[in-house]
């Protein structure tokens, strides 16, 4: 068995696999190493890989270094693709590993990874494996916060749950319903070009959404896409499955 860390300023998830089959999924603010203790003996975890951008735990590392086969992600990680990105030590690890398992996921053809959370993220990767870089655009909530923030009078909308929001006026006939038609309307035409214009570029061409407001762009998208909410825990899975068989 094989535990997958994803330690983000926001949430510490987690994925027990067996080989290619996710066995259990989670997430907390502040995974301890008595939790993952616990998951490493529930699940007798051989192996382990921790990707991190947060503080965690400090015996964390050395526990999994002691009781597993520890690899820990950095930007000289071997990887199973080219990375062309022009400034790697500066590139999310969010970001390639997700690239990285939709290169798993989608073998052969080329792909863009449209990752939808604080910012929207598009990472392109062509059908012989070789990743380009992409895009960062502001996501559903900045977009909204920067209108209050850089106007006099325009009001914070607060965050919602943009996943259930299954209707967006095209046309707002309050200053909020316009702030909210510019955001996400906005969003969704952006992420609609860049999709078609990647698609005239690279025909057969797939997409794969993930992120936290993910659920939004897919009940309101019209492109054909391909949701994958674990991703960056896949690709991690798969980074961990390359060193460990050819390293």
């Amino acid at each position: 068995m094989r535990l997958i860390l994803d330690l983000g300023n926001t949430l510490h998830k987690y994925a027990i696999y067996d080989g290619d089959v996710l066995v259990r999924l989670g997430s907390e603010p502040n995974l301890t190493t008595e939790a993952v203790s616990h998951l490493t003996d529930l699940y007798e975890v051989q192996q382990s890989i921790i990707s991190s951008v947060d503080h965690h735990d400090a015996g964390l590392e050395e526990f999994l270094d002691q009781q597993t086969t520890l690899l820990r992600f950095t930007p000289a990680t071997p990887l199973p693709i080219m990375n062309l990105y022009g400034t790697p030590a500066t590139l999310g690890k969010d970001r390639l590993a997700g690239v990285v398992g939709a290169f798993h996921a989608f073998p052969g053809q080329h792909v863009l990874v449209i990752d939808a959370g604080t910012c929207i993220k598009y990472d392109f990767l062509d059908a012989s494996g070789a990743y380009y870089g992409g895009a960062i655009a502001p996501g559903l909530y900045m977009r909204l916060r920067a209108m209050h923030n850089f106007t006099a009078r325009l009001p914070l909308i607060e965050p919602e749950h943009y996943p259930t929001v299954v209707e967006v006026p095209l046309t707002g006939n309050s200053t909020v319903d316009s702030m909210r038609s510019g955001a996400l309307n906005g969003a969704l035409f952006e992420v609609e070009g860049a999709i078609r214009a990647y698609t005239e570029r690279y025909p057969g061409l797939a997409v794969v959404l993930s992120g936290g407001d993910a659920g939004f762009f897919e009940l309101h998208m019209k492109s054909r896409i391909f949701a994958r909410p674990n991703l960056v825990l896949e690709g991690l899975n798969t980074i961990l499955n390359y060193n460990l068989t050819n390293h």
